[in-house]
């Protein structure tokens, strides 16, 4: 499945990165339960360290999550007049937002438990 040996201490890394983005998606989606910004710092941080440390799929895994905060963060940003101007055009876009970043996390977890290389 892989060329390479897996380094379990990375691939345990990334599970734990995984599992901070996934908390950071549920309760960006579950109104009322905000995790957010902490664990997704927190989460962004080890990515950026450790990404290095990696084999070449499993460094796939980290830049898609770099990739995936850095998107989100730029979409809400871009999004954030609709609140401003209009609540439920604003609500709407982070849902979409939310739920596209929940389903990429979702993906990066299923990928790396088959072992597979992330895409874009």
């Amino acid at each position: 499945m892989h060329e390479q040996p897996l380094n379990d201490q990375t691939r345990a890394i990334s599970w734990v990165s995984y599992l901070l983005h996934l908390v950071v998606a549920v309760s960006a989606v579950v109104p009322g339960a905000q995790m957010g910004p902490l664990l997704l710092v927190v989460a962004l941080v080890i990515d950026l360290v450790k990404r290095g440390d990696a084999l070449d799929w499993e460094a796939s895994h980290f830049s898609f999550r770099i990739r995936t905060v850095l998107w989100a963060a730029v979409l809400y940003a871009v999004t954030l007049p609709l609140w401003l101007l209009f609540v439920l055009p604003g609500w709407l876009a982070w849902a979409a937002i939310s739920i596209w970043f929940l389903y990429r996390i979702v993906l990066g977890m299923v990928r790396l438990n088959d072992e597979r290389p992330m895409g874009n």
